[in-house]
């Protein structure tokens, strides 16, 4: 790898952090120092420099984030959704595709909701209970903050 890296050399690690599902990559060498990061992003400690992100690159392959408890709340016999960080929240895979839900319809365990991006990641939220979708809260193509309420599903037995 010479000092500057092109498009395709950073597709590449993109490809090789989905297939060894790394949050997280960094490489240093002859000058050239590259940080890769999918997820939530790593805090930027006052000995690390940012590198600067291109910003005409399109969004990278999508992957999927489990929901955990601090991204799931129960209140009022519904179940919230909240985003696990912050991005731009979008209800369908591409602007020409329908939602993937809308209020009403019913939603099973592991079923995508929306997606948000986060660092040119397209990272898929899921349903973690089957229920009736009762509530959207984000909008469309909007930011989210991490903690935010995205969805509330009246839980199903």
């Amino acid at each position: 790898m010479s000092s500057k890296i092109d498009y395709d050399e950073i597709k590449k690690l993109i490809k090789f952090m989905e297939e060894k599902n790394l949050s997280h990559f960094e490489l240093e060498m002859e000058g050239l120092k590259v940080k890769l990061s999918r997820g939530i992003p790593p805090l930027v400690s006052s000995d690390t420099t940012p590198s600067p992100q291109p910003s005409a690159e399109p969004a990278a392959k999508e992957s999927t984030l489990p929901l955990d408890s601090k991204a799931t709340e129960v209140t009022n016999n519904l179940h919230y959704i909240t985003s696990p960080m912050v991005g731009t929240f979008y209800r369908a895979p591409d602007p020409s595709s329908s939602p993937f839900v809308e209020v009403g319809d019913p939603v099973k365990k592991n079923q995508t909701l929306c997606i948000i991006e986060a660092m040119k990641l397209m990272n898929e939220i899921e349903s973690d209970v089957d229920g009736i979708l009762s509530k959207i809260y984000a909008e469309n193509g909007k930011p989210v903050e991490f903690g935010q309420k995205l969805f509330a599903i009246k839980p199903v037995a």
